[in-house]
């Protein structure tokens, strides 16, 4: 649950630009976090290399890939329904045509889509990317195909990723992998590994590589982007096992924010996703200190209620949550915050639910991402707890938490009525084909009329009007990152 799941983007199929003398068709498609549409980057620039190139049309793909999550049960149901569609496909039209599962999903079903089921040909989880050229002999030669063994090292730190149904404005950027934190609810220490770390000078090449090729904002993504610590390579629970040397020349997630800030001070850098106990004030003061490092935290709470706290195996407190929004406002008075929340995890009383309220009373985040809680096959809450919340309480409090955080949205965004806020132009306007849309640092949409305007510009709009999510207004020129 730690990751932000984008509804508008889940199935979406991708789209690179043609290699010239590629002949073999690839099909790919993404459900999840922002990390699975990454990693499908990484995947299809490996696989371009190997005579690929993209299809939208399913029926003519010599290979089918689906990119899959394990965080929900909803991204599980469907895509056990897309893979039935590939299989009638290929049943029916295109016989040659091999399936393949990616992902955080692959890891833990492999045996049943291979061997029980015998739905899919392919089977790679998320450090095996690389692997995929020999996967795919394997399979030409008429064999399943698996790799899903989890690294201790690899970060595709070497990847140029081909950007893929890009605006050409806006790109991720993975600088972790993994994570060491067992949260019981969550299944990615299981299926992405133990946390690491990917080179900074890596990281620097790719954001300035992106800024050449006209990008004009990178979110840096990480299960746990707090986390970030590079030693010269290895686990960061192996830290204390380092040299004085690769100590004292180590990378913080702090530092490397400042180096990216630096490398490119036009470009805005944005992070995802941050954890209460990881998140330190030398990263805020960090903030504070480059115009160009956006003003918004996404720091996912999950309850608040102590004692769901300690079952959820969070390592935080209510109390030091709420203290940490307090120094973050005292050091960025204007800086977003948005959160995620479970509700009807095991054990919650009602007690326990209006803790959760009053939190968010207290917070009022700017917008949010609440989920009912669903068993995780492999976590530590599926193994020892009862899901004994009923359905209907379930919906009950989410449906009273959703109605809270919209009117708490709705105040958050009223609050930037009549000030002048910069938007990075995304795109056209969903709603109106005269009107730019794009973002403030505080990550708010903001539509206005187009004018003279383009695409990946930085404009200062006079903000006049709004809706609950939305900002409206007039540009009333460039702003300094033009």
């Amino acid at each position: 649950m730690e990751k932000i799941i984008d509804e508008n983007k889940q199935g979406e199929s991708l789209v690179l630009e043609q290699k010239e003398g590629n002949k073999r068709k690839l099909f790919i498609e993404s459900y999840g976090c922002a990390m699975n549409f990454s990693d499908s980057e990484i995947v299809a620039s490996i696989l371009a290399n190997q005579g690929f190139n993209t299809t939208q049309n399913l029926e003519d793909a010599d290979l089918v890939l689906v990119n899959t999550c394990s965080i929900r049960d909803k991204a599980e149901q469907t895509v056990r329904k897309r893979l039935e569609k590939y299989n009638a496909v290929k049943r029916d039209h295109n016989p040659k045509m091999k399936v393949g599962v990616l992902g955080c999903m692959a890891e833990r079903l492999k045996t049943k889509f291979l061997e029980e089921e015998k739905i899919v040909d392919l089977v790679v989880g998320p450090d095996a990317y690389k692997d995929l050229p020999n996967l795919l002999a394997e399979v030409d030669e008429g064999r399943d195909a698996i790799n899903v063994i989890l690294s201790k090292d690899e970060t595709y730190g070497d990847i140029s990723p081909v950007r893929l149904n890009t605006n050409g404005v806006t790109a991720f950027v993975s600088i972790t992998r993994g994570c060491d934190n067992m949260c019981t609810f969550c299944v990615v220490p299981f299926t992405r590994g133990r946390e690491r770390s990917r080179e900074p000078q890596s990281i620097l090449e790719e954001i300035n590589d992106l800024w050449n090729r006209g990008f004009k904002e990178v979110t840096l993504l990480g299960q746990n982007v707090d986390s970030y610590l590079w030693y010269g390579g290895g686990l960061k629970k192996d830290f204390d096992k380092a040299t004085d040397i690769q100590k004292a020349t180590s990378v913080n997630f702090s530092n490397l924010l400042d180096l990216c800030a630096k490398a490119q001070p036009k470009m805005r850098i944005r992070f995802s996703t941050s954890n209460p106990q990881d998140l330190t004030m030398d990263v805020v003061e960090t903030m504070a200190k480059h115009q160009n490092i956006c003003n918004h935290i996404h720091l996912p709470v999950q309850s608040g209620s102590n004692r769901i706290l300690k079952e959820m195996n969070r390592l935080h407190t209510r109390e030091e949550y709420m203290t940490l929004i307090d120094n973050i406002k005292q050091i960025i008075p204007n800086c977003a915050i948005s959160q995620d929340m479970i509700v009807g995890f095991p054990t919650e009383t009602e007690e326990d639910f209006q803790d959760t309220i009053s939190l968010m009373e207290y917070v009022k985040y700017d917008f949010g991402y609440m989920f009912t809680y669903s068993e995780r096959p492999g976590t530590l809450a599926e193994r020892k707890m009862d899901d004994d919340v009923p359905e209907e309480t379930k919906k009950r409090r989410l449906a009273e938490m959703v109605d809270l955080q919209q009117e708490h949205s709705g105040f958050r965004t009223r609050q930037n009525l009549n000030t002048v806020v910069e938007v990075l132009v995304e795109k056209e306007s969903k709603k109106s084909s005269e009107h730019w849309s794009g973002r403030t640092p505080q990550n708010l949409v903001t539509v206005f009329p187009k004018g003279n305007y383009k695409i990946g510009d930085f404009v200062n709009v006079q903000v006049n009007d709004c809706t609950s999510a939305t900002l409206i207004g007039e540009a009333i020129g460039y702003s300094i990152n033009n």
